[in-house]
C-alpha cells in the first residue's frame, strides 16, 4: 500500500493568474502489523487542473452533447480527471507528469511540488441554483497493470472582471515607499502580477464619493439616502445613512437586505422570460417612527461569488429596500418642559401604510486570496492509499 497525501502550501483559494504551489507525498508506510514489508512500485503519476461545470435541468437549457465513454480500461495510461464527475469539464491545464517507476522502501517518502498558473480565462468557483463551477487539482496514479487512482484536492478560485486602467502613471509606487526596502525589491514587487492585481483592486474599493438619492413615494418625499461608494470587496462592510428630518412623509419602518441575482442568458432559459434567482445575504430592519437619521451597515460575506459573466449566466449584486410610510401625519408626543410625573406614550393602534421597494446595483470585486482561505469550505489538504 502507499499512501498519498497532497497538501496545497498557500491555502485553497486562488486569484486567477495566481501560481498553484502543491506539495504531493508519496509514503511506503511500515504497518505494525505485519511481520515482513516489501518495496512498493508505482508506474507513474501526472497531475492536471481543471473546471467542471454543472447545469440545473430545470433552469438551464444546454444544447445536446455527444455520449463520451467515461469507462478507464485498466490498462489505459491517459488522465482523464473528469472521470465520474458531474457535469462537464469546461477548462483544465495540461497535464504535467510527477514522476515515472517510483520505488520506495518501507517507511520511505517522497514529496514532489505541483506548480501551475490559474488560467485566466476560466469562470470563477460558484455553486448558484442554475449553474455550478467547481476547480479541483486532481493528481493521477497507476500501478503497472492495474487501474488509474485519482486523488482530487478542491479549491476556490476569484476572478477579476472589468478593472479599470490604471489612474496613475506606470512609474507611480501603488504602496507607501519603504526607505528600509531595497530598490531592487520594490522593482521586483510590482513585477509580480498577484500583487498588482491586488493594488489595483485596492485602489479601485478605497475610493469614496458620496452618492445621494431621494427616496419618494406617490405622496411626496420620504428621506435622502446617502452612500459613499458602489464598489466593495469581499469582507467589506456596505455601510448607508438615512436622513428622515428631509422627507414630508413619515416613515414607520425599513429595511435593507444584501441580494445577488443570477440570470441565465437569455438563449439557455428552459423558459422564456424565466425569472432572475435571487439570494440574500444579510438584512438589516429597523423601526424609524420619529426619528431624524438613522444608518445600516452590512458585511459582505467572504465566502459568496464576486459578479461575474460568462456565456451561460450572470451574476450580480444589488441592495434592495423596503420601506412602510403612513399615510397620514402622526404627531411625536409632546413632553412639557417642567413636567414632574411620568408620561407614557403608546403608538397607534391603526395606522394606514404605504409599502414599496427599491433596488440600488453595486458591484462586488474580489479580495485577497490568503484572507478568503480563512473561511474557505475547503482544506487544501487530501489524501488516498492506492
Amino acid at each position: 500500500m502507499i499512501e498519498v497525501v497532497a497538501s496545497m502550501a498557500r491555502g485553497p483559494v486562488f486569484l486567477a493568474g495566481e501560481v498553484l504551489e502543491c506539495l504531493i507525498t508519496f509514503t511506503n508506510p511500515i504497518s505494525h502489523l505485519s511481520t515482513s514489508a516489501s518495496s512498493e512500485m508505482l508506474a507513474w503519476a501526472s497531475a492536471q487542473i481543471h473546471c467542471q461545470f454543472h447545469a440545473s435541468e430545470s433552469r438551464v437549457a444546454l444544447p445536446a452533447q455527444g455520449t463520451k465513454q467515461d469507462v478507464q480500461a485498466e490498462s489505459d495510461t491517459v488522465l482523464i480527471p473528469s472521470r465520474g464527475e458531474r457535469g462537464q469539464c469546461v477548462l483544465d491545464t495540461p497535464p504535467k507528469i510527477l514522476f515515472c517507476d517510483l520505488c520506495l522502501d518501507p517507511g520511505e517518502s517522497k514529496t514532489y511540488t505541483y506548480s501551475e498558473v490559474v488560467p485566466t480565462d476560466g469562470p470563477p468557483s460558484f455553486r448558484g441554483q442554475a449553474v455550478k463551477y467547481v476547480y479541483k487539482l486532481t493528481i493521477g496514479c497507476q500501478r503497472v497493470n492495474s487501474p488509474i487512482k485519482l486523488l482530487r484536492v478542491p479549491f476556490r478560485v476569484l476572478v477579476l472582471h472589468g478593472m479599470p486602467e490604471p489612474p496613475f502613471p506606470q512609474d507611480e509606487e501603488v504602496a507607501p515607499s519603504n526607505p528600509f526596502l531595497e530598490e531592487e525589491e520594490g522593482s521586483r514587487r510590482d513585477t509580480r502580477p498577484l500583487e498588482r492585481a491586488l493594488d489595483m483592486l485596492m485602489i479601485t474599493t478605497s475610493r469614496r464619493c458620496p452618492y445621494m438619492f431621494n427616496i419618494t413615494n406617490v405622496r411626496g418625499k420620504v428621506a435622502k439616502f446617502c452612500i459613499f461608494k458602489t464598489v466593495y470587496r469581499l469582507g467589506e462592510d456596505v455601510i448607508g445613512t438615512f436622513t428622515f428630518s428631509e422627507g414630508d412623509i413619515p416613515c414607520l419602518q425599513y429595511s435593507v437586505s444584501l441580494q445577488s441575482e443570477e440570470e441565465v442568458q437569455e438563449q439557455y432559459q428552459r423558459r422564456p422570460g424565466q425569472a432572475v434567482s435571487v439570494t440574500g445575504h444579510g438584512r438589516h430592519l429597523e423601526s424609524c417612527l420619529h426619528t431624524a437619521s438613522s444608518h445600516f451597515s452590512l458585511p459582505v460575506p467572504l465566502n459568496v461569488t464576486p459578479g461575474f459573466t460568462t456565456d451561460i449566466v450572470t451574476l450580480r449584486w444589488r441592495l434592495h429596500f423596503e420601506f412602510v410610510t403612513a399615510r397620514e401625519p402622526v404627531e411625536a408626543p409632546v413632553v412639557l418642559q417642567n413636567q414632574s410625573e411620568v408620561t407614557l406614550w403608546t403608538g397607534a393602534e391603526h395606522v394606514d401604510v404605504d409599502t414599496f421597494s427599491w433596488d440600488l446595483p453595486i458591484k462586488v470585486l474580489p479580495t485577497n486570496p490568503t484572507l478568503a482561505s480563512y473561511v474557505s469550505q475547503f482544506t487544501g489538504t487530501n489524501s488516498i492509499n492506492i
